[in-house]
């Protein structure tokens, strides 16, 4: 029988950020992931905006050229709006290598790394986890859900999962250099996207061209829509190779759940449903997420009682959601690019573009929670 103090279900940036904070803090932390390469069935775009480059130490040599530029186009491509920064809003990650990096700072301070290491359920207090070594039972004072927007830990620990999900696949290729500015591009149609959008990121360095929707509602399913997209797509390179990386996967657009923690451990990342129900960004409320979880949690083990978990609330911080879930709902409503194209419409006006720039540059992240109680710290 292992024992430690906090046990971190899946190695993703939202569990590799809050084992490392854990251990800095000198606790002792084991992090499973059933992944033997952190840098392998990559899921993630990897966009990371401002307010995450402002706030998180990232290695700038894992980063792409910064992107000031937006276009947004409707079914026919035609009349699109393009909108312009005066500042560095995006930046795409380089995510295996960025991985990798993060693992080496969780190991150098502290992190049990164990790759290949499947979490096979909880009983009683214990964790039963399958590795290279066989199965191996380890008892945990907290658990960490990091594992994703099915997460096995949410049930096992009766917390709330994942109901509102979208599917997403994109290509990712190597490009010869740039031939404009750095752009985001995106196409609302529901043909292509259905409840989402299609997208094209081409920074200089990388072009991402991917699509995700609702995974019932693609008239031709998942795969072919991006094939369809891919050969056509606004702003995709000349010099796309035959060759090319694939990602995919669920993403959970259904807001941050609202029971996100117990006495026995909490979620993270799309496991606590982390993820912008409108852009379906998940980077930086990982982070940020991430950050209050281990604060939390360096609370209940210095005190010795479960009690700061309590700060751990989703449905206080979901209640700051309520303008982007009615957002998510109208986006799910657009069924046909009849619809699309009108209400893209729009978007052309001043008051759209305000909102467009709004949204897509404006300084709101997810909330900061309010810092954990320290009243009963060193009692």
């Amino acid at each position: 029988m292992n024992d430690v103090d906090v046990m971190v279900v899946g190695a993703g940036l939202a569990g590799l950020h809050t084992a490392t904070l854990l251990a800095r803090n000198g606790h002792e932390v084991l992090l499973v992931e059933r992944r033997r390469a952190l840098d392998g069935a990559i899921r993630t775009t990897g966009i990371f905006v401002r307010r995450t480059l402002d706030d998180f130490p990232l290695a700038p040599e894992h980063l792409g050229p910064p992107i000031r530029r937006v276009v947004l186009y409707p079914p026919d491509r035609r009349r699109p709006v393009t909108l312009d920064s005066d500042r560095d809003e995006f930046r795409v990650g380089d995510m295996g290598p960025l991985y990798l990096g993060q693992a080496r700072e969780a190991v150098d301070a502290g992190v049990r790394l164990a790759l290949g290491t499947r979490y096979a359920g909880r009983s009683g207090g214990v964790s039963l986890l399958e590795g290279p070594a066989g199965r191996v039972r380890v008892r945990a004072r907290f658990v960490v859900g990091a594992d994703g927007a099915r997460s096995r830990v949410a049930r096992d620990l009766g917390l709330d999962r994942n109901r509102e999900l979208i599917v997403g696949a994109e290509e990712v290729f190597a490009v010869s250099g740039p031939t404009g500015p750095p752009t985001f591009s995106c196409v609302l149609d529901p043909s292509l996207a259905p409840g989402y959008l299609a997208w094209v990121v081409d920074d200089g360095r990388h072009a991402h061209v991917g699509v995700a929707g609702y995974a019932s509602r693609f008239p031709d399913g998942m795969r072919a829509a991006l094939d369809r997209f891919a050969a056509a797509a606004p702003g995709v390179p000349a010099d796309r190779p035959e060759h090319v990386e694939r990602r995919g996967g669920p993403i959970p657009v259904g807001g941050l759940l609202r029971r996100i923690g117990c006495a026995e451990g909490l979620l993270v990342g799309d496991a606590a449903g982390a993820v912008s129900p409108l852009t379906a960004g998940g980077l930086d409320p990982c982070l940020r997420l991430s950050r209050h979880a281990a604060a939390v949690l360096d609370e209940a083990l210095r005190t010795g009682r479960p009690d700061p978990l309590a700060a751990y609330d989703g449905a206080a911080l979901r209640a700051r959601f309520r303008g982007r879930l009615l957002l998510r709902s109208g986006l799910a409503q657009v069924r046909s690019p009849a619809m699309a194209s009108a209400g893209f419409a729009l978007l052309r006006t001043r008051v759209g573009r305000a909102a467009a720039r709004r949204v897509l540059f404006g300084d709101r992240s997810f909330p900061e929670p309010a810092p954990v109680a320290a009243g009963a710290r060193g009692g």
